[in-house]
């Protein structure tokens, strides 16, 4: 699994100058947790990326609660980590089943960079193998990297209102199974699902230990899906849905793009919230 390494390879690369890692942990009910976490202690030579701050764009009336990021800006910040366009490896990890790494994962490959990974079992798995920590932050570095944006690896809410019904197009809702059947809402301000979605939640790409499962089990998992054009996938924000992207990558299928709107994007033209 190109996509997927494993702490015991990062321990042996940690002072890879073509190796950049990045803490990606955060918390959508406490959104400073994840950098104070990287603050108290962190992988060696890690750097600090936050959803809302770096990985995501400012929130307006429509678009979703995580729009994406301003592809300079966020080529600026990877720049400062040392990542050069097409030659540095990133490695992403988090402490919550790649939600959070798998949107830097998507990102970089999004703005033209394929050598991204995430770390297999997060950061629970590097402290399980007894692994150096610091809470030492690593100076800014000077690598280059100028954005190729990738735009056929989204689809915008007319591209989904538009496709999502059309054949050999499936539309994928990565949340939990009772967020997409409407009985539960934590966030947004209407429960349900986009009419025609199936429901393949994120959380079992990975196993109950936060391990990414084998590319024969994520291409068992696709395999009810006849082959298609596109596949659509979203969450609620763009965000967990990256994770079944990763798990499509690893399954051999090429075909998933993201609507980075997600559900928050969908349900705010609900006439209900337009008065």
């Amino acid at each position: 699994m190109d996509q997927v390494i494993s702490s015991d390879w990062l321990l042996e690369h940690l002072s890879d100058p073509e190796v950049a890692i990045v803490d990606c942990r955060f918390s959508l009910m406490q959104p400073e947790l994840g950098h104070q976490q990287y603050q108290t202690s962190h992988i060696p030579g890690a750097y600090h990326l936050d959803l809302n701050r770096d990985l995501s764009g400012p929130v307006g009336k429509h678009g979703g609660r995580h729009p994406l990021p301003d592809p300079m800006e966020l080529a600026t910040k990877l720049a400062q980590m040392g990542v050069t366009l097409n030659s540095t490896l990133v490695v992403a990890y988090d402490d919550s089943n790649l939600a959070f790494a798998a949107r830097l994962w998507w990102l970089l490959r999004y703005l033209g960079h394929d050598r991204t990974a995430v770390l297999n079992g997060g950061f629970a798995a590097w402290q399980a193998a007894n692994y150096p920590i610091t809470n030492e932050i690593p100076v800014a570095k000077a690598g280059q990297f100028t954005p190729h944006v990738q735009p056929s690896y989204v689809v915008d809410r007319e591209g989904v209102e538009a496709r999502k019904a059309a054949p050999g197009v499936v539309l994928v809702d990565s949340r939990e199974g009772d967020r997409y059947r409407g009985e539960r809402e934590p966030i947004d301000p209407i429960a349900g699902h986009i009419p025609g979605a199936v429901n393949y939640p994120w959380q079992d790409v990975t196993d109950g230990k936060g391990y990414v499962r084998s590319p024969s089990e994520q291409r068992q998992r696709w395999s009810s899906l006849e082959p298609t054009q596109d596949i659509l996938v979203y969450c609620g924000s763009g965000v967990t849905a990256c994770v079944n992207l990763l798990s499509l990558e690893l399954a051999g299928i090429t075909t998933g793009k993201l609507y980075p709107g997600s559900w928050s994007d969908w349900c705010s033209y609900d006439p209900s919230l337009n008065p």
